[in-house]
């Protein structure tokens, strides 16, 4: 559609130039800005750190921690539940909307990516991108040094092995590992620590 601004094309995973577009770009500088604040405040100032936090990422629960450095494209695309934990050095691209649920863990050196590029270099080299949702259920855990690719759901519950590249969706209650990550095998009560 001729009229869709080029964030709207965006937020309905269309083609859309994420390059040239004044609104985007501004969009994107103040979500750096506030990275860069969250990120160079020192730790001990957690009233500071949260307040910075909460202009960055306005739809997130309650007991979320984020561990520096952290960054985002916009924040307002990622809608974190309660008691999420995320460690240091992650990268949520939310370009496309990345929802993350309840009781997440994520270890550090994450990535979470929305963005994809045309695979022709003449359409690419045109700034055109479209962003696919990433959906990740609650009780999540996210190894260190994993990647997840546009437009995957990981099931609730799972575990995902550290390193992992994860390209496809993931169901529930499993330990996926590897790349490309697939599943090993369901999660069992044979699973608790033992006493």
């Amino acid at each position: 559609d001729i009229n869709m601004t080029e964030r709207e094309k965006m937020h309905r995973g269309e083609w859309y130039d994420a390059n040239n577009d004044t609104v985007l770009l501004r969009e994107r500088a103040a979500a750096e800005q506030r990275c860069f604040e969250f990120n160079s405040t020192p730790p001990r100032d957690t009233k500071a750190k949260e307040d910075v936090l909460n202009r960055l990422l306005p739809d997130k629960g309650r007991g979320v921690v984020v561990l520096a450095p952290f960054y985002t494209d916009y924040g307002y695309n990622c809608h974190l539940g309660d008691n999420v934990f995320i460690n240091h050095n992650a990268y949520l691209m939310d370009g496309g909307r990345i929802t993350i649920g309840d009781n997440v863990f994520i270890g550090p050196n994450c990535g979470i990516y929305t963005a994809e590029h045309p695979l022709l270099a003449a359409e690419r080299n045109q700034g055109l991108e479209r962003a696919l949702p990433v959906n990740i259920g609650a009780d999540v855990w996210i190894g260190a040094d994993v990647t997840i690719l546009p437009g995957v759901t990981i099931g609730a519950g799972s575990v995902i092995g550290a390193k992992s590249v994860v390209t496809k969706n993931i169901p529930e209650g499993v330990i996926a590992v590897g790349n490309p990550c697939r599943v090993l095998r369901k999660i069992t009560d044979a699973d608790g620590i033992k006493k």
